[in-house]
C-alpha cells in the first residue's frame, strides 16, 4: 500500500509540474526588436518629411514581425517576415536599396539563426535573390548546410523556388550616386551605369546628394514568440565601394548574428570587420550566459567598452528568453524600434530618445 501512495504522490507532483510548465508557456508574451542601420544620425541632419519616411518604414516592418508573432506564428517566422519588408524599403542598405560595390554591383549578404534548435543559414555575395533573408532561412531548412555564397547560392534559391530578380531591381539612384562620389574622392574609375538601371536623371547630382543619414543601413530583427523561443536575421549591402568579393560581420553566425534560448538572440550593425574580431553577437550572449549579466549591461559592455577599446563603430540589438529587451550602440544613432505583446510600438533614431 505504501508503495502505491508513492506511486501516485509521484505521479501528481509530476502532473503538477507539466501543468505549470504549460502554463508558463502559455503566458509568455512576445516581443520584437529590430534596427536599420547606426551611424552618424543627427536631428540636425534630418529633415521632418526624410525622418516621418524612416519612422513609417520602420513601424510597417516591426508591424509586419508583430502579426505573426500574435497568432502564434514562430520567432523565425516574424523574424524573415520584418527582415523582407526592409529588404523591399530603397531607404536601407539591404535589398533594394543596398550599396553599390566598386565594380557597380549589388551584393547582398543574410543571416538567420533559430535559438531553440541552433540551425542556421546564412548567404553572401548575393545578386538575383530578391529576398535574401529568405534565401538564408531556405539554406537552414532545406539544406545541410549553414552558408552559401556567390552564384551558388543565386542558383539555390532558384531550385527551391524563392523569386529571382534581374540585378538592376536592387538599383537606387541614391545609392548609385553615392558610389559616384565615393569613387571620385578616391581617385578610383567609375564603372559604367549598370544595364537595366533606369537613365540617369537631368538633376545635378549634388543636388541629390541625401542627408548624411546613417553610414551603415544593415537590418536586422530579433524576435521572441509565444512558446518561449527565440531567433535572430540580419540582412545587408555591406560597405559602399567594397572590393574583392569583401564580406562582413552580418552572414557570420556569431559575429553579426547569433540565437540561443540558453542566453540571448543578437543582431547587428556597424563596421563589420571589428565586428568580427570579436564575434559581437556571441560576446553578448556568453557574457549573460556565463557572467549572469542583465541583458542591456551586456550589450553596453560590449559595444562600449570592447568594441570601442579596437576603436569600432556600431551597435546591436538583443533579446532574451524571458523577455529583456536592449540596444546599445556607440554612433550618435540607430534606427530602431520595439514592442512587447499588449505594448505600443517605440520608434527611435536619434540618442536623446528612449
Amino acid at each position: 500500500m505504501g508503495r502505491i501512495r508513492c506511486a501516485f504522490a509521484l505521479a501528481v507532483a509530476l502532473a503538477v509540474v507539466a501543468a505549470t510548465a504549460r502554463a508558463q508557456q502559455a503566458a509568455h508574451h512576445w516581443a520584437i526588436v529590430l534596427h536599420g542601420g547606426a551611424g552618424v544620425i543627427e536631428r540636425a541632419n534630418m529633415d521632418p518629411k526624410t525622418e516621418a519616411v524612416y519612422r513609417a518604414a520602420l513601424t510597417e516592418a516591426i508591424e509586419a514581425g508583430a502579426k505573426v508573432l500574435d497568432k502564434g506564428g514562430s520567432s523565425l517566422d516574424a523574424v524573415e517576415a520584418a527582415i523582407r519588408i526592409l529588404e523591399d524599403d530603397p531607404h536601407f542598405n539591404a535589398g533594394r536599396g543596398a550599396v553599390f560595390t566598386a565594380e557597380g554591383r549589388n551584393e547582398l549578404d543574410s543571416a538567420i539563426m533559430d535559438g531553440a534548435t541552433l540551425k542556421a543559414g546564412a548567404v553572401a555575395g548575393v545578386t538575383r535573390t530578391r529576398h535574401p533573408i529568405s534565401l538564408a532561412r531556405a539554406v537552414m531548412d532545406k539544406s545541410p548546410h549553414v552558408m552559401l555564397i556567390g552564384a551558388g547560392a543565386d542558383s539555390f534559391a532558384a531550385e527551391v523556388g524563392l523569386e529571382q530578380v534581374d540585378p538592376s531591381f536592387f538599383f537606387t539612384e541614391r545609392q548609385w550616386q553615392a558610389l559616384v562620389r565615393q569613387l571620385k574622392k578616391e581617385g578610383r574609375p567609375i564603372p559604367p551605369r549598370p544595364a537595366g538601371a533606369p537613365p540617369e536623371p537631368v538633376v545635378p547630382v549634388a543636388a541629390m546628394e541625401p542627408p548624411d543619414t546613417h553610414k551603415w543601413g544593415t537590418v536586422g530583427v530579433v524576435a521572441l514568440d509565444k512558446q518561449g523561443n527565440i531567433a535572430a536575421g540580419t540582412s545587408t549591402g555591406g560597405v559602399g565601394g567594397k572590393r574583392w568579393g569583401r564580406v562582413g560581420d552580418s552572414p557570420i553566425i556569431g559575429a553579426g548574428t547569433y540565437a540561443s534560448n540558453q542566453s540571448c538572440a543578437v543582431s547587428a550593425t556597424g563596421t563589420g570587420e571589428y565586428f568580427i574580431r570579436l564575434g559581437v553577437a556571441r560576446e553578448v550572449c556568453n557574457l549573460v550566459l556565463f557572467k549572469g549579466m542583465p541583458l542591456q549591461q551586456a550589450a553596453d559592455e560590449v559595444i562600449h567598452k570592447e568594441l570601442e577599446a579596437l576603436h569600432g563603430d556600431g551597435g546591436i540589438i538583443a533579446i532574451t528568453p524571458d523577455g529583456q529587451m536592449a540596444w546599445s550602440y556607440n554612433t550618435p544613432g540607430m534606427f530602431r524600434a520595439r514592442q512587447v505583446e499588449g505594448g505600443k510600438i517605440e520608434v527611435g533614431i536619434y540618442r536623446d530618445e528612449p
